[in-house]
């Protein structure tokens, strides 16, 4: 029996819209030194961050609601508008004030947005026996610019300033609008009517039990990426070794060859198998930074979170898809993109008055210690959800 096709149409041009706003958003990896050099401090750095962050967690209620009841497309045209018009504004940041948080806030609500109603569009057009491997490729998408990126950063700081960086930022998002005006909705629209005994909307989707477990571990990797995601930039130029682009070259390639060459491996060996090694590889690569002293090291990091992360986030947002009914995704899927949003507020400030009181060995040792332990109390709990919900499928 043939296999369903994962490449359609919608599926491909929602990925290439993903992929150049994609490119636009990951430039911000360099963000942390024009922060730094305009006068933020470790902890300035991390409140900026996660300002940013929590104006993407107070949209995502109103988010989900609007992506189950009016569909996705009006969310895509206006996140990716949205989008191009705030990167312009970063051009007339020139200290740390008031006016550096209206920009931050701005560009949440936008990051919101397309984070979520892109994947849950690719959501849309997965077949449910390739689930895990279709999410997998499309998040191809959103980690290849991590990559890109993190080397065009360094190209163009390299010969020009902080201005060239954000219209570099600027175009991208433009062209991630272009791509994005052919896309329809593949559901139709939900009128608004609740069907009896059913849950509905956003707290509905954090309260299921079938999904608490996920949504624990998944606020525990979130909030330990922001070890790399925001001080990985001071790191390197603190220590002298590696760079933002040769991390995330070394973290995107392996992630992205595990993505395309064996992103069916979940589907057919079970989630938690592969995910429990997955999210144990991300530590590794904290503990590998935690002592980095050549760039070697700091590669082996990157190949270290990459495997973790390649499976890792497919995984989780396949089991969130799976155990939620089908006009219920928007607000499911805002929740699980939502929480990634909440591990930059949590780890942000945290990580970095661990690092202003302590150190980066400290900082990157904390972050695999939260990840093993968040991990273990993972396993058993889910252990007893699954059986709950095979129990309730034989009734």
């Amino acid at each position: 029996m043939s296999r369903e096709k994962l490449l359609t149409t919608p599926f491909v041009l929602c990925s290439i819209s993903n992929f150049l706003q994609g490119i636009g958003f990951s430039l911000f990896l360099h963000v942390p030194a024009f922060l730094e050099q305009i006068g933020a401090g470790p902890v300035a750095i991390g409140w900026i961050f996660a300002v940013m962050a929590l104006v993407a967690i107070a949209a995502r209620p109103g988010l989900g609601v609007l992506m189950d009841r009016r569909g996705r497309r009006v969310l895509i045209l206006g996140g990716n508008l949205l989008n191009v018009a705030v990167l312009g504004l970063y051009l007339t940041i020139t200290e740390i004030g008031p006016w550096v948080y209206v920009v931050r806030v701005l560009h949440g609500l936008a990051e919101a947005t397309l984070f979520t109603v892109l994947f849950t569009y690719a959501a849309d057009h997965v077949p449910s026996s390739r689930l895990t491997e279709g999410l997998a490729i499309f998040g191809v998408s959103g980690m290849l610019p991590m990559s890109l990126s993190g080397v065009l950063g360094d190209v163009i700081l390299e010969r020009a300033d902080f201005d060239a960086l954000f219209m570099v930022a600027w175009g991208f998002a433009l062209a991630a609008l272009i791509a994005a005006l052919p896309l329809r909705d593949a559901l139709p629209a939900q009128s608004g009517e609740r069907h009896p005994g059913e849950p509905h909307g956003f707290m509905a989707s954090v309260r299921r039990p079938e999904l608490l477990p996920i949504w624990w571990v998944s606020a525990v990797f979130f909030t330990a990426l922001a070890a790399i995601f925001i001080f990985l930039k001071t790191m390197v130029m603190t220590r002298g070794v590696g760079s933002v682009g040769s991390f995330f070259t070394a973290y995107t390639a392996v992630a992205i060859a595990l993505r395309l060459f064996a992103g069916w491996l979940p589907d057919r060996v079970g989630s938690t198998r592969v995910l429990v090694p997955a999210l144990l590889s991300i530590a590794a690569g904290f503990f590998v930074l935690a002592f980095a002293s050549r760039d070697v090291d700091v590669i082996a990091a990157g190949v270290l979170c990459g495997i973790g992360h390649g499976y890792t986030f497919p995984i989780l947002f396949g089991l969130v898809v799976r155990r939620t009914p089908e006009r219920d995704r928007g607000s499911a899927v805002a929740v699980y993109t939502g929480l990634s949003d909440l591990g930059v507020v949590m780890g942000g400030p945290l990580l970095g008055w661990v690092l202003e009181r302590w150190s980066y060995e400290t900082l990157y040792m904390t972050a695999a210690a939260f990840v093993i332990l968040g991990t273990s109390l993972f396993v058993p709990w889910d252990a007893r959800v699954a059986r709950t919900i095979d129990e309730g499928a034989k009734r």
